[in-house]
């Protein structure tokens, strides 16, 4: 992967809610330094090999300065293990790392405002022997040619707890939603058999047999309408289809599935319920809160994603 997996949206956010900065430097108790002058402290260390060179590592991590200017809250991100961007930086930390290792890192807090940040300087309220660290929980490690599986796994997950959350705090409307899509599938004599979520597929010309696989770029032509034939978008009217990575949560989860149902050339209709569409929460203009979508689909084509 040539594009460096760093921290996605970090610039945007890594003033957000700074506190006043304490003007004591903290001392480096329990820290060793690398001959680079990073400093690393592990709070847990596991055994097994150590995190190399291009592979991923997932962590969940926090930034502060002087620990009392948090620059970045607790969040999780994908890190892809590179050359340091400069010596003793954050990079050099996670070839020391293993997966389930709990670890403290304090860096120059000059060269990752320059590298990391891109910012040329300082800003006014830091100064450069305030005391930058990086608290990381190393969550898992896995070779880049992994990394779509991971998404897809992550993406499939939160869109379950969504979902399960949706269902919970909405019991009344839920219901509505499906009652309106079992009459709706009654009443335009559709007979298919729903998926473990609830997804609906109706195939209308087949393919070629070949299905695409998570991660790899599919082409799309697609029509979407309400239950009452509203149409709200169509590829076909714009001549062009949709494209994106399959399985990642790019686009919404009914879509995600059952494209991958799939294959090369064929064509069909998706009926999907709310859930696995635009939620509680709809897509303005037309696609209102609890709203039943119905796709008339066709898989273009697939390829594997440029790297």
């Amino acid at each position: 992967m040539k594009k460096k997996i760093m921290f996605m949206a970090m610039a945007a956010m890594m003033l957000a809610g700074t506190m006043a900065c304490s003007q004591e430097k903290v001392p480096f108790k329990d820290y060793q330094m690398n001959p680079n002058g990073l400093y690393y402290r592990f709070i847990e260390q596991n055994e097994g090999a150590v995190a190399q060179m291009g592979e991923l590592v997932d962590a969940t991590f926090s930034c502060t300065v002087n620990d009392t200017a948090v620059l970045i809250p607790v969040m999780s991100n994908t890190f892809q293990v590179i050359d340091p961007l400069f010596p003793g930086d954050l990079f050099e930390g996670l070839t020391l790392v293993h997966k389930g290792d709990s670890v403290s890192f304090i860096v120059n807090i000059d060269s990752t405002f320059r590298t990391f940040f891109g910012q040329p300087t300082l800003p006014e309220q830091f100064k450069s022997t305030d005391v930058m660290r990086f608290d990381m929980r190393i969550d898992d490690i896995y070779p880049e040619s992994e990394y779509m599986r991971h998404m897809a796994v992550k993406s499939q997950k939160a869109a379950q707890e969504r979902i399960a959350k949706m269902v919970a705090d909405h019991p009344d409307e839920s219901a509505q939603a499906a009652q309106a899509l079992t009459d709706y599938l009654a009443k335009n004599k559709i007979v298919a058999e729903p998926t473990a979520s609830g997804l609906y597929y109706v195939m209308t010309k087949e393919g070629n047999g070949e299905k695409p696989q998570i991660g790899q770029i599919v082409k799309v032509h697609y029509t979407g309408t309400l239950l009452d034939g509203t149409k709200f978008d169509s590829s076909i009217d714009r001549g062009v289809p949709i494209d994106f990575p399959l399985g990642v949560g790019r686009v919404i989860p009914g879509w995600d599935e059952g494209i991958a149902l799939m294959s090369k050339g064929e064509k069909g209709v998706l009926y999907i319920p709310y859930y696995l569409a635009y939620g509680d929460r709809g897509s303005a203009p037309q696609i209102q809160p609890y709203a039943n979508l119905v796709f008339e689909v066709e898989l273009v084509d697939f390829e594997d994603m440029q790297r």
